[in-house]
């Protein structure tokens, strides 16, 4: 629940200081009459994201259990490589994202259309991989692909939604000037976070794909604690929906983990050093004006 929610506050502060910048510039050069057209946008990315994910939801339970794990095995590759490009993308634009944001509204401001694509594109990019994730979270979280009745996978699916709420809260808060956020250091902490929260998913993609005979190694562990850490114990069953860390990995599935985190997190990191080393002007909390 809380890898959900973490990624639901996460991709939701990022889609909701989107449209505050969007909204601001415009009101604050005096055109709220294409306000309409950016909640329209917004509004399109929002319905899109939703029915991507029931049908991700739906169709896959139409599917025989070999079709099933490849899907679920494909998706969670996909969902970590989503993860992983999110958290690089936004510590490196985070600088410049009202910059550009302005620039193409300024350029679009004679086109509705266009005004609608860019609110469009803006969001519907986070919704995307949030749909995705999410799906691929309560997949591995309750090992199904969709429920048959909500109250089976209702915590991880409510626990993005409440991430989502919260986001748009802070979101609104900020826009209004009542709160501020150190976004670096929040960007700098979650991103550390996702990127363990990807490495759990992508192994548990590669444990998928050997149940199907797509990969090898299946039934070959590395170790196996599961006579010490009960799986359903508040703290396996912490670890396994934060980090869908198994008690009896395989060979490969350990070794995907390593080979991925160890070089993805020192370059997160040192890219965030190397940032916040680079002399600059003091930073402002949200570059919505």
């Amino acid at each position: 629940m809380f890898a959900n929610f973490l990624i639901g506050l996460r991709e939701g502060l990022e889609a909701s200081l989107v449209v505050s910048i969007l909204v601001a510039y415009l009101v604050k050069s005096d055109r709220r009459h294409l306000l309409r057209w950016i909640w329209l946008g917004v509004a399109s990315a929002i319905g899109l994201s939703v029915a991507c994910t029931l049908l991700l939801g739906f169709q896959s339970r139409q599917l025989d259990f070999r079709s099933q794990e490849l899907l679920g095995g494909t998706m969670s590759l996909l969902a970590a490589a989503f993860v992983t490009w999110m958290v690089f993308w936004m510590a490196g634009a985070a600088k410049t994202i009202a910059r550009n944001l302005r620039g193409r509204i300024d350029d679009a401001a004679d086109s509705p259309l266009s005004l609608v694509v860019i609110a469009f594109l803006a969001v519907g990019r986070e919704g995307m991989e949030t749909a995705g994730i999410l799906w691929t979270n309560t997949r591995n979280a309750t090992g199904r692909d969709m429920p048959e009745g909500f109250e089976t996978t209702s915590g991880p699916l409510v626990a993005a939604i409440l991430g989502i709420l919260v986001a748009m809260v802070v979101g609104w808060f900020i826009y209004r000037g009542a709160i501020t956020v150190n976004l670096s250091r929040f960007f700098a902490w979650t991103g550390a976070l996702l990127i363990l929260v990807a490495a759990g998913v992508l192994s548990y993609g590669v444990h998928d794909l050997q149940e199907t005979g797509a990969l090898p190694g299946s039934g070959h562990h590395l170790f196996d604690i599961s006579g010490y850490l009960n799986a359903s114990s508040w703290y396996g069953s912490l670890l396994a929906g934060l980090f869908n860390f198994t008690p009896s990995p395989t060979y490969l599935e350990a070794s995907v983990w390593v080979l991925y985190v160890v070089p993805v997190l020192a370059l997160f990191l040192w890219m965030i050093n190397h940032r916040s080393a680079a002399p600059r002007p003091a930073p402002e909390s949200v570059p919505v004006a």
